[in-house]
């Protein structure tokens, strides 16, 4: 078990990629705080992890918070504080679509509460969860930052500038880290069948743009193995990330459906010394030109 009593906080936990990673971690042994906006669905999925423990004494709790709100990181830090000495793993996995079409046709506040679920309060997460990490001895913060971080994703404005701004913060906030034993790195999960598909899908092809509506038909005519692979692989990629093997990894972004983490142990010397994984400025040397 990669996870054996380890206390993890997980955000938009209660469906879709959310739940799949809540399921990796339990099966890992760790003791889970699950966060989303339904007490309905924490509930069932407290009570269906809850049939099938791991090991003796294993713990899931459940906080109900809206990250659309600026008192949703004071609701899940006191009550992480209330039911753990110490939390050794962060998970930011909620997350909106958010308005698509041209940026100056999108609803304005529809992107600020974007920015806001996508960006904001991830990073106020953590900035509340790092400090007693610190105090703890070290820990693991993760932030789902796919979905445009890596490429122009034209139609997905605030969505896209959202989870770029975090993969870049994540760079930061782990070069902040430095020597403290706590790590952040940032994960693609890939596409997958989820409702956020679906809304791509209802938002029709003007708004979305031909390249990438054909890419979403492709996707849901297939399911979940047509373009980035099924949710458990991310999920998987999580929990590995939370655990001790992967301590010596820091400040990266890493695909879970295409990178070779699995192999990551036989290259720790080349990931901690390089600019691999990571959001880099392309220059004309990088293509083999030399311009004046």
């Amino acid at each position: 078990m990669l996870l054996n009593n380890k206390n993890i906080v997980l955000t938009g936990a209660s469906r879709g990629l959310g739940k799949s990673i809540a399921q990796a971690l339990w099966s890992h042994g760790a003791n889970v705080l699950l966060v989303a906006r339904s007490k309905e669905a924490l509930d069932a999925l407290r009570a269906e992890l809850q049939r099938a423990p791991v090991r003796e004494k294993q713990s899931a709790a459940v906080c109900v918070a809206d990250l659309s709100k600026d008192t949703a990181a004071a609701t899940i830090v006191n009550k992480a504080l209330s039911i753990w000495p110490a939390t050794h793993a962060l998970i930011n996995n909620a997350g909106i679509l958010g308005p698509i079409g041209k940026a100056w046709d999108n609803d304005w506040r529809d992107w600020e509460s974007t920015m806001r679920v996508n960006l904001l309060a991830p990073v106020e997460l953590c900035r509340a969860f790092v400090p007693w990490m610190i105090q703890n001895g070290g820990g693991s913060i993760i932030n789902l930052s796919g979905g445009g971080a890596t490429s122009p994703r034209p139609n997905f404005s605030a969505y896209a500038t959202a989870k770029t701004g975090l993969a870049r913060f994540t760079e930061i906030l782990a070069l902040e880290l430095k020597g403290s034993g706590v790590r952040a790195n940032s994960i693609a999960p890939g596409a997958m069948a989820t409702d956020m598909l679906n809304e791509i899908l209802k938002a029709g092809r003007e708004n979305v743009g031909a390249e990438e509506f054909d890419k979403v038909v492709k996707q849901a005519e297939k399911g979940a193995l047509s373009l980035g692979g099924p949710p458990e692989k991310a999920a998987e990629l999580c929990a590995y990330l939370a655990s001790d093997d992967a301590k010596e990894i820091t400040g990266k972004i890493i695909a879970a459906a295409w990178d070779p983490w699995n192999n990551f142990a036989t290259h720790l010397d080349e990931l901690k010394e390089s600019d691999i994984y990571t959001l880099r400025r392309i220059v004309p040397e990088d293509r083999g030109k030399m311009w004046e």
